[in-house]
């Protein structure tokens, strides 16, 4: 079968059910709506209050109000057998960028926009909650769907994870999909261990001692002394990290002076570090702040240094990440099919998750260049191939029906 979906390539949608691919404009009408009406992180009061009311008119049970914005659903199944409890996570937040779409269904919000695709993630989770709720009596347990907002910063899935969203009944096991513009429409990018890199982000202040550019040698010069700094940032990869390892400190802004002939009196840079290996958490903080220290003592400098860490690397449980490979293999059928080197140095929050219970992240491709539906993720005309949804609800359900198997 080839498909007749809008905005859709060519592939072979024989293996989605029947029961899936007609909830297909329903899923394409819920995305669009989310789509149109954007939300910041711990502000998506309109998504939620859509998301609940469906929830609502499906007689699903969820709580609201879940660190903030986010909501729980409970989906109970009715065949006789296992207790287990299997997660499903779907974020909400859209970013504060401007869209230059030019769609019927672009940003009604000036300045954000879904720039990421979690406005399709909510409707594939939303759509796997309609289904699950009319095929109650196809699984046993429970499935708890995470509807979770600010992915994008400051982080929502801590604070859910906090609330309990695990607990009561308690989760034995969670699942989460990306929506992914670097994978063409009908592959599947997973594998077990790290898929997704640690994120920590750092400020540095420099202070110096401004002057004439003149008289150089009145002067500690924060720009020379900011410098050098990032200059020697760039040696703790490849001289203080394993080869066999993968990191990237980055020198994001650098900001000093006011004219030609003046020496700077501060100079501020801001940067990220991020790499897959837990063994380096609190590595790269000290390293950096022994590096700072150094070359400023060395030139009479003084600083101030603030470091935070945001999210640890998303870490794929091996049976699970084998589970969705599996479900995988039955699902899409292209010629690039399913993609076990799809590690990226992004950042996702679903790593708090995983941290808890064992789990699994995974890139469904959505990108298809014939419709010019391929620009990058947080690019200010990023969009995607509208068919991946009955994917993505497909690759849930039947993750579901595995998983309790």
């Amino acid at each position: 079968m080839v498909s007749t979906f809008p905005n859709s390539t060519k592939i072979n949608l024989s293996r989605i059910r029947p029961s899936i691919r007609s909830l297909q404009p329903l899923l394409v009408e819920w995305r669009r709506r989310f789509h149109q009406k954007p939300e910041l992180g711990f502000q998506e009061q309109l998504t939620a209050e859509f998301v609940s009311q469906k929830l609502q008119q499906w007689g699903i049970e969820h709580q609201t109000a879940v660190a903030k914005t986010g909501i729980v659903a409970t989906v109970r199944g009715k065949k006789p057998g296992s207790e287990k409890v299997l997660a499903i996570r779907a974020d909400m937040d859209a970013l504060p960028i401007q869209e230059l779409n030019e769609v019927p269904y672009r940003s009604q919000h000036d300045g954000i926009m879904h720039a990421c695709g979690h406005d399709g993630h909510t409707a594939i989770a939303l759509g796997t909650a309609y289904y699950l709720q009319q095929h109650r009596q196809d699984f046993p347990g429970a499935v708890k769907i995470i509807f979770q907002p600010a992915e994008e910063g400051p982080g929502g899935a801590k604070p859910m994870i906090a609330a309990g969203v695990l607990k009561n009944p308690d989760v034995d096991a969670i699942i989460g999909l990306h929506l992914w513009n670097n994978l063409p429409l009908g592959t599947v990018g997973v594998r077990p261990g790290p898929l997704m890199a640690a994120v920590e982000f750092f400020e540095c202040t420099i202070f110096g001692k401004g002057g004439h550019g003149a008289i150089p040698h009145q002067t500690v010069d924060s720009v020379v002394v900011a410098a050098q700094v990032v200059t020697a940032l760039q040696t703790i990869v490849s001289r203080n990290v394993n080869p066999i390892d993968s990191a990237v400190v980055t020198v994001g802004a650098l900001h000093a002076g006011t004219a030609h002939n003046v020496i700077a009196d501060t100079a501020t840079l801001k940067g990220s570090v991020r790499y897959f290996n837990p063994s380096y958490q609190g590595f790269f903080s000290q390293r950096i702040t022994q590096v700072i220290a150094g070359i400023c003592e060395s030139h009479g400098a003084r600083y101030d240094l603030q470091y935070h860490e945001l999210y640890p690397a998303t870490i794929n449980n091996a049976a699970m990440a084998e589970l969705v490979r599996s479900v995988a293999l039955e699902v899409v059928e292209t010629p690039l099919g399913i993609v076990p080197e799809c590690q990226t140095m992004g950042s996702e929050d679903m790593s708090f998750f995983l941290q808890e219970v064992p789990g699994c992240y995974f890139f469904l491709g959505c990108a298809n260049p014939d419709k010019n539906l391929n620009y990058p993720h947080h690019h200010p005309r990023f969009d995607f191939d509208e068919t991946a949804l009955a994917m993505g609800v497909e690759m849930f359900v039947r993750c579901v029906e595995k998983f309790f198997g």
